[in-house]
């Protein structure tokens, strides 16, 4: 089988050289954890503890609030200093639980939520990964539980990890393959075993090749799980994306991939699974990657959830450079820069990245050549000039003739447009304003 791919994307500097070889690394935090109510798509959680009371590793203190919803556990032992709002990365303010830490982390008797597999019926185990509080840790966040319910069950013939990881610099993906493959190949047959008709495909970018060997070697004799070589492209970990390049099926954004006959999980959260189900742990804790030139040392962390970023931004020898230019929560491509270092590690976050200089904030925006790049690198098919120009005029019709909303806000228009305009901005945003109409 050749590399397979998508249509349209990019190339560009990856950075994973710098922290890829970087094994994982447990850091345990040393001051207050925030929890925020909402890091997952849908109804926030519900508080189901109080200020005073004394927690452990593992407990689960706040419920969800609905079906589309996550559970959420400490990572810390200590006593509930407060419920109020704090800052998150997205520069919101979410209503938090504040965690005193300790600093003994406690933990709870895991064994007692641990049932024989074998005895385990398909629901028990959708009840046990909503339980743990699993979500799509690829940064979207979507419950996990939900995503393995689909309208018809009978139709899910493929599961896909995500193990393209395409975001440049990122590397907490690749070590999960590296160091605990085990774990991802046996939280791949658990999901799997929850459809009559599936089988599983791990899809790594081919700029992994020691991944892809040892996962191969190790899935062997597995007749139900293919691992795929993809070709290395942003944004080929996109779910659009992948599936087309492992399936040849297509999706657009009226549909979800349980329509295509998919479902699309990154590693971490396979790997969250096999916590879940094998061990009886909840989400807690995260790996996330430390790198970029303006830190002193990068790395791979074991994070428990609640963590404050500055402290891993310390844990790695702080800044070399007295101001860095900009810091990102996740990917460069479609990463949030942050404005704060006084922000939690949540279920999404996959990295920070610290950078010198912010070569985007230096580039100067121009007119229009009519060079048509950002037409050829678009996964989505659509025409980003065009679109920007209906965005920034107010032409909500036009934006819907040239299918606006297939625009997956991937950043390779702006990426490759020599006038260096913010093309991903502008749509995006006239993106958010139709959801915004819709919901209303």
């Amino acid at each position: 089988m050749g590399v397979l791919t998508f249509f349209g994307g990019i190339h560009p500097y990856d950075g994973k050289d710098i922290s890829k070889d970087k094994e994982i690394v447990d850091y345990l935090p040393k001051g207050e954890c925030v929890y925020p109510l909402s890091q997952h798509i849908g109804t926030p959680a519900v508080p189901i503890v109080k200020k005073g009371d004394e927690v452990l590793v593992g407990q689960k203190i706040a419920e969800a609030g609905g079906f589309v919803s996550a559970n959420i556990h400490s990572g810390v032992s200590g006593t509930v200093k407060a419920i109020e709002t704090r800052m998150t990365v997205s520069g919101n303010k979410v209503n938090s639980i504040i965690i005193d830490n300790d600093g003994k982390f406690t933990e709870m008797d895991f064994s007692k939520n641990i049932k024989p597999l074998e005895s385990m019926y398909r629901e028990d185990v959708k009840e046990a990964i909503k339980e743990a509080g699993i979500v799509g840790m690829g940064g979207a966040g979507f419950p996990t539980h939900v995503k393995l319910s689909p309208k018809n069950e009978n139709d899910i013939d493929t599961i896909i990890v995500n193990g393209a990881e395409c975001e440049p610099y990122l590397t907490s993906d690749y070590r999960r393959m590296i160091e605990t493959p085990g774990k991802l190949i046996a939280g791949l047959q658990i999901v799997v075993n929850l459809f009559d008709n599936a089988k599983g495909i791990i899809a790594v970018e081919d700029n992994k090749p020691d991944a892809i060997r040892l996962l191969k070697e190790m899935t062997a004799d597995i007749d139900n799980i293919t691992v795929n070589a993809v070709k290395t492209k942003y944004p080929q970990g996109a779910e659009r994306q992948l599936i087309f390049a492992n399936t040849g099926r297509e999706i657009n954004s009226s549909m979800l991939p349980a329509d295509a006959g998919c479902i699309v999980h990154n590693v971490d959260t396979i790997i969250a699974i096999y916590n879940a189900i094998i061990e009886g742990r909840p989400l807690y804790e995260r790996i996330v990657t430390v790198t970029g030139d303006a830190v002193e040392d990068t790395a791979n962390f074991s994070v428990r959830l609640g963590t404050n970023i500055r402290e891993l931004i310390d844990a790695v020898g702080g800044f070399n450079i007295k101001d860095p230019a900009k810091i990102i929560s996740g990917g460069p491509m479609m990463g949030k820069a942050l404005f704060t270092l006084d922000a939690p590690i949540v279920k999404g976050s996959s990295a920070l990245l610290c950078f010198r200089e912010d070569v985007v904030s230096d580039l100067t925006p121009s007119n229009c050549i009519r060079c048509g790049r950002c037409v050829e690198v678009c996964p989505g098919r659509v025409m980003p000039n065009r679109l920007a120009d209906m965005a920034e005029h107010g032409d909500i019709d036009g934006f819907f003739k040239y299918e606006g909303m297939e625009c997956c806000e991937c950043g390779c228009c702006s990426y490759v447009c020599p006038a260096k305009r913010h093309l991903t901005q502008i749509i995006s945003s006239t993106r958010k304003q139709v959801l915004a109409d819709r919901k209303r």
